[in-house]
């Protein structure tokens, strides 16, 4: 029978008392603050290196980890704190005599409270060092400390975030320097989070190393930003969290107006921002429900808008308005006329925040860069028992990419226009038929279980916009017409020809290709093959 076994959990007590301390860290933020209340409670520092030179160096008197020991430090400091009179001092059980009676003959002082943060891996990845720096960068000793720490947590009080310093100070002075059950708990969930998400880092920048996009274990890690106040609906919860990566967006936006994000506020706005990355051009794409209801470029920003927001002047209320170019004063003019939740920009005049300042509650985000739409990446969705993770969509094609598959190939406008409807269809969501002209989206049909249905829906939302624009047509008369996916018959593309349409992109592949063709021909349609399709779910 196991040791395990035998063992029976004596009482823990709720305030643990601190003799003696053990501070090593990378990051130096609120050490000095830390040491000087450890030393008005008297207690006993343990440090090493860095850590003790910054501590002695404002008065606070230390004591090397090789002299508590008797143990040098060897192989370049890779061995210091790995030593049984650090960790038995850390892992006894101050209530069993067992543990006691080691202690006293093996002459291991008790340690209680253990402070580490680690090796900037992360940081030094993040910096694009070499392979041999990473690697030395990989903290050995701090996760030991940490892990013996936190699973004795009923006597020791592990402390890994300088942002928990003040709260520590604050307990050890409301209870004479001890610490209560309660917070030793909290921060040895916080310290097994912080081992979790370390070795996270480490296992996907080898998988990375090793080209293995699809590891065998799966290992995520992700800082909360914030606790949102509802989910998608006022009776879920939800919360915000980054990844740590830099990549432009909503994650790592500056708010600079507004009130807080809301779930589908974030979901909608990196939506937005993602497609407006798409275009060279200025670009301003309006988006409702994660779909783009309007998109456009232009000569200039302002321009762009006006056509984006031609498209569904209806569908702008209550919308999302991301732009690639820095917010400028005529374009904010009329946003502020505009109810809208989000706009998202690179950056922004002082004279267009004046002017939205106007709006309290439209929230004003400034990126400061574009996401880059062809670098890759990976996206996660989860589904009952699991994950799907895929790599990014950042498929583009050029006009050297197309096949013309009809008797009429298209216009030199026409193909530009098919191009532009064919990004944007690419963040529709599915079956998404996207009706464009002359650089701008002029009908969207997201979401329906049919592609004519698709067709007709952004057929009828061009006829619509035209008519609140008292044109004397619908503007879907002259346009060309992007599919997401091949019209798997002939329908569809009939549909965006009833409604005026004169060239069609579309991927091809169907087993009805030739029957779609023809009524393309049929219809005095031109129409080109991807080879490519956008599907987005």
């Amino acid at each position: 029978m196991s040791a395990a076994q035998h063992y029976i959990p004596s009482p823990t007590p709720d305030l643990a008392r601190i003799g003696r301390a053990l501070i090593s860290v990378s990051d130096k933020a609120g050490l000095i603050e830390l040491g000087q209340a450890l030393a008005r409670h008297r207690i006993e520092i343990l440090s090493t290196g860095g850590s003790a030179k910054a501590l002695r160096d404002a008065g606070i008197a230390v004591i090397e980890v090789s002299d508590h020991t008797g143990f040098p430090e060897i192989m370049d400091g890779r061995v210091k704190t790995l030593q049984p009179a650090i960790h038995g001092g850390i892992l006894a059980r101050r209530t069993d005599a067992g543990h006691q009676q080691a202690m006293s003959d093996h002459r291991i002082a008790g340690i209680d409270l253990v402070v580490v943060n680690l090796y900037p891996f992360e940081a030094t990845v993040a910096r694009g060092a070499d392979f041999a720096t990473c690697v030395e960068n990989i903290d050995i000793g701090g996760p030991a400390l940490i892990r013996a720490s936190a699973k004795n947590h009923d006597f020791v009080t592990v402390v890994v975030d300088p942002a928990d310093y003040a709260e520590v100070i604050a307990e050890l002075g409301a209870n004479g320097g001890a610490t209560k059950l309660t917070l030793r708990r909290k921060l040895a969930a916080k310290a097994f989070a912080r081992t979790a998400s370390y070795d996270s880092a480490i296992a996907n920048w080898f998988a990375g190393q090793a080209s293995d996009t699809f590891p065998e274990r799966l290992t995520l890690s992700a800082t909360r930003v914030q606790t949102l106040r509802y989910g998608e609906n006022p009776h879920q919860k939800a919360a915000f969290y980054s990844d740590g990566s830099k990549r432009p967006g909503v994650a790592t936006a500056r708010m600079v107006q507004g009130k807080e994000l809301s779930y589908n506020n974030i979901g909608d706005t990196e939506a937005a921002y993602e497609c407006v990355a798409e275009f060279g051009e200025p670009a301003v794409v309006v988006v409702k429900h994660a779909n783009p209801c309007g998109v456009a470029i232009g000569a200039d920003q302002y321009s762009a808008y006006l056509k984006a927001y031609a498209c569904d002047p209806v569908s702008i209320y209550g919308g999302i308005v991301a732009l690639n170019r820095t917010l400028e004063a005529a374009t904010a003019t009329d946003l502020a006329k505009r109810f809208l939740e989000v706009v998202i920009a690179p950056d922004a005049t002082p004279e267009a925040l004046g002017i939205l300042a106007r709006k309290k509650d439209v929230r004003v985000l400034l990126a400061g860069a574009l996401p880059d739409p062809a670098s890759a990446g990976m996206t996660l969705k989860s589904v009952a028992g699991g994950y799907l993770l895929q790599t990014r969509d950042n498929g583009h094609l050029a006009k050297g990419d197309l096949k013309v598959v009809t008797r009429r190939a298209p216009t030199a406008q026409e193909l530009d226009d098919l191009l532009f409807a064919f990004t944007v269809a690419k963040h529709v969501k599915s079956n998404a038929i996207v009706y464009a002209k002359n650089g701008a989206t002029v009908g969207v049909g997201a979401g329906q279980m049919n592609r004519r249905d698709s067709s007709r829906i952004a057929a009828m939302r061009a006829a619509e916009s035209g008519e609140i624009a008292k044109l004397a047509q619908s503007p879907a008369i002259g346009s060309v017409v992007a599919s997401d996916a091949f019209f798997p018959f002939a329908d569809g593309l009939l549909a965006a020809a009833e409604a005026g349409a004169t060239a069609i992109i579309q991927p091809g592949g169907s087993m009805r290709d030739k029957e779609v063709i023809e009524a393309a021909d049929a219809q005095g349609l031109a129409m080109v093959f991807t080879g490519m399709r956008h599907f987005r779910h």
